[in-house]
């Protein structure tokens, strides 16, 4: 049930001349959180949004960030918690090299209440279908 957001200020992305392939953290992010083995592939969602109107630190112009809020369901502890976001934090400082000189980057992990979520996963299903017929098409 992972729900990875990653915040980044507009100027930092590729597409508006910004050093930072936003497609290509956004892969590494979710790479990075399954690899921890928090996040099942089929609850896994991983997306980022691009904020222009901005202000960071002393406002000049090449500075940026990437503020990456990962929610998870409760009851991991606070080590498994700080592990994710660790993970996650670097997956980003990997993915924007040299750019992170010019960026703030944070990560944190918030626990998703489950007395006021409610979920209808319907790709479960879809998933585990694709996972079984590539097994069958592979020969394993």
């Amino acid at each position: 049930m992972p729900h990875v957001t990653i915040e980044f200020s507009a100027p930092t992305c590729s597409t508006q001349g910004g050093p930072v392939d936003i497609d290509a953290l956004v892969d590494a992010v979710h790479d990075a959180a399954l690899a921890t083995g928090t996040a099942a592939v089929d609850a896994l969602r991983t997306r980022a949004v691009g904020r222009n109107h901005i202000a960071v630190g002393d406002r000049h112009p090449d500075n940026g960030f990437i503020a990456v809020t990962a929610r998870l369901g409760a009851g991991r502890t606070v080590d498994e918690r700080r592990g994710f976001a660790e993970a996650l934090l670097d997956a980003v400082e990997s993915s924007v090299g040299a750019a992170a000189q010019s960026l703030m980057l944070s990560a944190e992990v918030q626990e998703i209440d489950p007395d006021t979520r409610i979920n209808r996963n319907h790709l479960r299903k879809r998933i585990a279908e694709r996972a079984a017929a590539e097994r069958t098409t592979d020969g394993s």
